[in-house]
């Protein structure tokens, strides 16, 4: 998501005169990635004019490291912070920016592989177990003891079917789903984990069905650990 401000002044009679600052940033970003917000003046024609905008923070939760380019890191997780734009005495509205914890290891917390036995429920049914991903936050302790892995609520996993016969096998969210999704975005609960499940569509015994998970940062880096990759395999 983009969080876009615009600020505007007085409208005179000199049409090349600045007006308004239009800007747009990121609307989260995670702690040690840096965020570089975009900033354009307008004159009274709408048009695009050179000029130096500057950036500042209103609070602590970021840190404006060089105010030409807006370039910010997170000073405090979990908060809210404010940037600003401003050309002389024209300043833009405020721009809300989420700070995140940093997500730095996707890892499968169940099963990677997994064989399911149709006959063996009554009725026959062909849902795998659940394909389980955590996403987390590790921390370093400073005394040398082992690493604080935090999970990460609220934050996207995309699973995707990569390897099967064109619609033989869905990926679905709930038990009773049946329609066909090969590409699917799920929500990280309160401990961390995401997870899918795999049915069966076709009446034919596919071979087996391979299935990754992928997490990406605020700014759309790769997650360590992404992709995982599970493998389900039917049988009669």
């Amino acid at each position: 998501m983009v969080a876009t401000a615009v600020a505007c002044s007085k409208l005179g009679t000199d049409l090349n005169q600045v007006i308004a600052i239009v800007t747009a940033a990121p609307d989260s970003l995670e702690e040690y990635d840096t965020l570089v917000p975009g900033a354009a003046a307008l004159n009274g024609a709408g048009d695009t004019v050179p000029a130096t905008i500057l950036w500042t923070s209103l609070d602590t939760v970021l840190t404006v490291l060089n105010d030409t380019t807006g370039k910010t890191v997170v000073s405090h997780t979990r908060q809210t912070g404010r940037l600003q734009a401003h050309l002389g005495n024209l300043f833009s509205n405020p721009i809300a920016i989420r700070t995140l914890a940093a997500a730095d290891t996707l890892f499968a917390t169940g099963v990677i592989a997994d064989t399911v036995t149709l006959s063996a429920t009554t009725p026959p049914d062909s849902l795998s177990d659940s394909l389980q991903v955590e996403l987390a936050d590790t921390i370093e302790s400073s005394a040398g003891a082992d690493s604080l892995t935090v999970p990460l609520a609220g934050r996207p996993v995309v699973y995707a079917i990569t390897y099967a016969t064109p619609g033989a096998a869905t990926l679905v969210k709930t038990d009773t789903a049946h329609a066909l999704v090969t590409l699917d975005t799920v929500t990280t609960g309160a401990n961390g984990v995401a997870f899918v499940k795999v049915r069966l569509l076709a009446d034919a015994l596919p071979d087996s069905i391979v299935v990754t998970a992928r997490a990406r940062r605020a700014i759309g880096d790769t997650v360590p650990g992404s992709p995982v990759t599970f493998f389900v395999r039917f049988q009669p």
